[in-house]
């Protein structure tokens, strides 16, 4: 599947500066040494169930099952782990190997925060410096968020460069570690970047699907017939759907933040809208205009708002394993809605996409089909944004 030097097909590899390639040599080797390491995997493991609480639950959503009137749901509830989302996975990690690197020093980028709240937890849980990028404009969406990244020790820093959102979070940590090799080590929060990267928080991630086969396995003795999950840089998804890629009767499904619509400039829905480009260190699909400069995206969702897409995704989607379909923030701000009201679970912005097209779709299967969503955060931080998006103003 993947070759060498973290090729997906044609999509992936290592588009840097020389400046960087020697940590990223570093990165790989280390990363190569301890993810078979028994005792590597004891500690991760230990802080997964220990700190993180894992496995997280997969729970039958009965009630949506019954008003939508097909596939039988369950919702893979990531936002029920420590910090509210998927990230601490990767997170821990990464933390933990560059500990592990002698490195003292952890930076990160972030958009809805969520990364960037998980990273400073692992720093303030192991002993490390932490300083995190996030754009501008994503820290007035994500004030709470900030406030949370501050009181666990980092310092956080407003990127005001080109549109103040995720993709300048990511250029401005990357020039960062390259200024400061030797202490510090890049804790990239999805499956982007270059190799190893979307490699590595790949399989840091694949304990999501690792968990949903085998507790569906115990619920219903046997795989799920359809599985989605969020799309943004696409980790919680392609944790999501590593584990069932070989098992070609379940059907995966990506939804991508496609913002006021894949027919505006407003969108952030990659595979629906980009074309094949090079950026942040990976050759990957990216939202590009007419000269083939990235272009500003635009999402209701801080968390999906990139302009491009793992590689390994870009892979998934050429081969035709795994298919894309955009949502629109209408669209997520409605299944935000509806999952509050009827199973009591306020979603991530982020995972209300995924809810989205379930909620489009569940009709079609027949009522012995299962069909699986990842949750991949909680919606505490989305309150006061929706709030505004249907006119109310709660001031926090």
């Amino acid at each position: 599947m993947s070759k060498s030097r973290g090729r997906f097909g044609v999509h992936g590899g290592q588009y840097i500066p020389e400046t960087l390639m020697n940590a990223v040599i570093e990165l790989e080797e280390a990363y190569n040494h301890y993810k078979d390491d028994p005792e590597f995997n004891r500690e991760l493991t230990a802080l997964f169930n220990d700190y993180a609480g894992r496995p997280s639950r997969l729970y039958y959503a009965e009630k949506m099952t019954k008003d939508l009137g097909g596939a039988k749901i369950y919702l893979k509830r990531e936002d029920l782990n420590h910090t509210g989302s998927h990230k601490i996975n990767n997170v821990l990690g990464q933390a933990l190997l560059a500990k592990k690197m002698g490195k003292t020093r952890l930076i990160a980028e972030t958009g809805a925060g969520q990364h960037g709240v998980a990273t400073a937890t692992a720093a303030a849980l192991l002993g490390m410096e932490c300083v995190v990028f996030m754009g501008e404009e994503d820290t007035k969406r994500q004030a709470l968020n900030v406030y949370r990244m501050r009181l666990l020790g980092a310092e956080v820093i407003p990127v005001k460069t080109g549109t103040a959102t995720l993709k300048d979070a990511v250029s401005e940590a990357m020039r960062e570690w390259t200024s400061r090799i030797d202490d510090t080590h890049y804790c990239l929060g999805s499956v982007m970047g270059p190799h190893p990267f979307p490699t590595m928080v790949r399989d840091f991630q694949s304990v999501i699907s690792k968990e949903i086969k085998q507790q569906i396995m115990e619920k219903e003795g046997r795989l799920p017939d359809v599985v989605l999950a969020c799309v943004g840089g696409g980790s919680n998804s392609i944790g999501t759907f590593y584990h069932f890629i070989e098992d070609k009767n379940v059907e995966l499904i990506g939804c991508e933040a496609a913002g006021r619509g894949i027919d505006t400039f407003e969108t952030a829905a990659t595979i629906n809208t980009g074309r094949l480009g090079i950026f942040h260190g990976m050759k990957s699909y990216f939202c590009q205009d007419k000269y083939g400069q990235i272009a500003p995206v635009y999402s209701i969702s801080a968390g999906l708002d990139y302009p491009g897409i793992g590689p390994e995704h870009a892979w998934l989607h050429d081969t035709g394993r795994a298919s894309y379909v955009p949502v629109t923030d209408d669209e997520a701000v409605n299944a935000f809605e509806y999952l509050s009201r009827t199973e009591g679970i306020i979603p991530a912005i982020e995972s209300a996409h995924a809810v989205a097209h379930a909620m489009k779709i569940a009709g079609n299967y027949d009522k012995d089909k299962i069909m699986v969503i990842t949750i991949s955060g909680r919606g505490d931080k989305d309150c006061a944004a929706i709030a505004r998006y249907r006119g109310e103003d709660i001031n926090e």
